[in-house]
């Protein structure tokens, strides 16, 4: 891997940014260009970084542990669909490798500035907020925003400092909730409980401002590659990809897929996992009308009112969701998309968007992580249909007023419920126990994403072996499992699990590609590995391979992998909920399905196998030395031969 002869790596400051809040203290330090060629940005550089800084001794909520912010490499420049940023740290809501991504302005900003990457040490003694602009960076008194939402957090910083982008926490992170996300104007970074890391630093908000002009290597190149991606994005141009369809994609959001999903695969979970078919919604669906009301194809028309896509993106999926004089009141959030259609609305068996809608603008404004936290609801509500919780509520399956009282108390771990449910579902079953663990549904302690693993069952690996929890962008595999065909993999069953081994490491590599570049993964079907590789080429000017840049999705996906290794994590961490071997799907499409105990731990071991794993996860020596892992590979390797 090199440079372009007589230049050097451009698309870069080659600049960290460490604020430590314990001794308030701003250094600025300089990143090598070894680093950047290994690593790129985004998800790769805070996978490192904290690989780097933090001992296995470390728990998430100690000063000790870091809140590193990274945008993506391909930030700045204005390439469609490149706005992802990713936070690290080592995760409150699994105790292990933390990362989570979110199309923020915030990151982009933060890569104006001069920086490549922020990190954040130790803990403040009173409340404080980090403000960035360019060269000028402070640690400023929050005492006046501590104990408001994040909408108040977000005005109240830009009357004062006006044209900032920002991170925020609402109560949720204040309050050190396990399953609190940070806020980032409309966009969320959810997954880990990153707002309960900035809750334990005393750190109530971010905000950043940048004025400067990412160095180019080849502008000319970079604008012909801009120029192209924006007409495919949009549908004006050719792709490989001939099920893309920019318009439903647009029109509908992450939720356009719905009814098959529903009424073909039997992939929606409902009713906390006991099935992937909505029934109670299907059921009582008006002979006059095609759609469910979580159906973005029934609602988009009426509560649509504007888009708030992420920065730079050109087939945006965002709906702007405005409602007046509903019974819960006023609704005005960017949503709900697919994932909270299913964990607000299909999980707890509520099947009115409108309250769906009212519970995602709860869970943004107080700082909730939507999923974690309808998941854990829905844990609630059959843990009270089987007698095992005493609660002052109705809280039944399809009970909306329940669902949102219950996010009002889990945010502020109000009474006895807001106590039980407010660090998500996992903590909830060990503090109830009774049984309540079989029908907690989580992987390393975070709930999965809305893909039955009995209807698409390439998913259950996925889920099982995701080193952030349970988790479905990790590896995006749905997207073959769904379409049957994706990238270099052709005519794969998602009725059958065997086989998906290969597909699953490669997907995940990939996928680390688009988190270290920051391109959102919703343009997996356009760039793909070669696409993203002419555009780092064109910023950087590395002349980097194909197989080079591929060892860098494979690099981070095994460091992040090593991380959870040195905190404890094993082969019994790779595992699923007993749900999906022990129960039968209730009804829809799948029907009586369940999964085989011995298959998924036959294909849990040719996945460690392609991944040049030993059978109990454990990355062999010779694969880290390969990645240019070499310390790793000497604090961790295995040695141990195959069988």
């Amino acid at each position: 891997m090199g440079l372009v002869p007589g230049d050097k790596m451009k698309g870069y400051w080659k600049k960290l940014l460490e604020v430590d809040l314990t001794e308030g203290k701003i250094e600025k330090k300089e990143l090598s260009e070894e680093t950047l060629r290994k690593y790129l940005g985004g998800a790769g550089l805070t996978t490192k970084i904290i690989y780097d800084e933090l001992e296995p001794e470390v728990k998430p909520l100690d000063p000790e542990n870091v809140l590193v912010l990274a945008p993506g490499m391909l930030l700045g420049p204005k390439i469609p669909t490149a706005s992802k940023a990713t936070f690290g740290f080592k995760a409150p809501q699994t105790g292990g490798y933390g990362k989570t991504i979110v199309g923020a302005k915030a990151g982009d900003q933060l890569k104006k500035a001069g920086y490549d990457a922020l990190v954040v040490k130790g803990k403040a003694d009173e409340p404080s907020m980090i403000v960035i602009e360019d060269e000028d960076v402070k640690i400023e008194d929050a005492g006046d925003l501590w104990g408001l939402d994040t909408r108040e957090t977000d005005q109240k910083i830009k009357e004062k400092h006006e044209g900032h982008s920002t991170a925020v926490i609402g109560p949720a992170g204040e309050n050190l909730s396990k399953i609190a996300e940070i806020e980032c104007e409309d966009r969320q970074a959810g997954k880990g409980g990153g707002g309960a890391v900035m809750g334990s630093k005393n750190l109530k908000a971010i905000a950043v401002k940048g004025t400067k002009n990412i160095p180019i290597a080849e502008e000319e190149k970079l604008d012909e590659l801009i120029s192209k991606w924006r007409k495919i994005s949009t549908g004006q141009g050719e792709t490989e990809d001939e099920s893309f369809s920019p318009e439903d994609q647009m029109e509908y959001g992450t939720g356009e897929a719905l009814a098959a999903k529903n009424k073909v695969l039997g992939c929606f979970p409902t009713k906390n996992w006991q099935a992937g078919y909505f029934k109670r919604a299907y059921d009582r669906l008006d002979e006059d009308k095609e759609y469910i009301d979580l159906n973005p194809r029934y609602w988009t028309a009426e509560y649509r009112k504007g888009r708030r896509p992420c920065p730079y993106c050109t087939k945006p999926c965002s709906q702007y969701f405005v409602a007046e004089d509903t019974p819960y009141g006023d609704v005005e959030v960017d949503g709900p998309e697919y994932e909270t259609q299913y964990s607000l609305g299909g999980a707890c068996e509520i099947d009115d968007i409108e309250a769906v809608a009212k519970g995602n603008e709860i869970c943004d404004i107080l700082g909730l992580d939507t999923i974690s936290a309808g998941v854990t609801i829905a844990w609630a509500m059959e843990a009270n249909e089987k007698g095992l919780l005493d609660v002052d509520m109705d809280l039944e399956f399809g009970n909306a007023e329940a669902m949102l009282e219950a996010l009002r108390k889990m945010a502020h771990k109000e009474g006895e419920l807001g106590e039980l449910l407010g660090d998500g579902v996992y903590e909830a079953s060990k503090k109830l126990g009774r049984g309540s663990e079989e029908f907690a549904i989580h992987v390393k302690g975070m709930p999965p994403a809305g893909f039955e693993v009995r209807g698409v069952r390439g998913m259950a690996l996925a889920f099982a072996v995701a080193p952030r929890g349970a988790d479905h962008l990790t590896s995006c595999l749905y997207a073959l499992e769904m379409a049957n065909d994706y990238w270099d993999f052709e005519d794969y069953d998602p009725k059958k699990l065997r086989g998906k081994a290969f597909a699953l490491k490669s997907m995940e590599d990939l996928m680390m590609l688009y988190d270290v570049t920051g391109v959102c993964k919703f343009s997996r079907g356009l760039m793909v590995d070669k696409g993203l590789l002419e555009l780092v080429n064109a910023v950087t000017g590395l002349d980097m391979g194909l197989e080079e840049f591929l060892d860098v999705g494979e690099r981070a996906y095994n460091l992040s992998k090593a991380f959870n290794l040195r905190n404890g994590f094993s082969r019994e961490d790779d595992r699923l909920p007993d749900r999906f071997f022990k129960d039968e799907v209730l009804y829809g499409p799948t029907e009586g399905e369940k999964l085989s105990r011995r298959e998924f731990e036959e294909e849990l071991d040719r996945y460690y196998d392609v991944r040049g794993w030993d059978e109990e996860g454990v990355p062999m020596k010779t694969t880290l030395k390969r990645l240019e892992l070499e310390d790793v590979a000497e604090e961790l390797g295995s040695l141990r031969e195959k069988q």
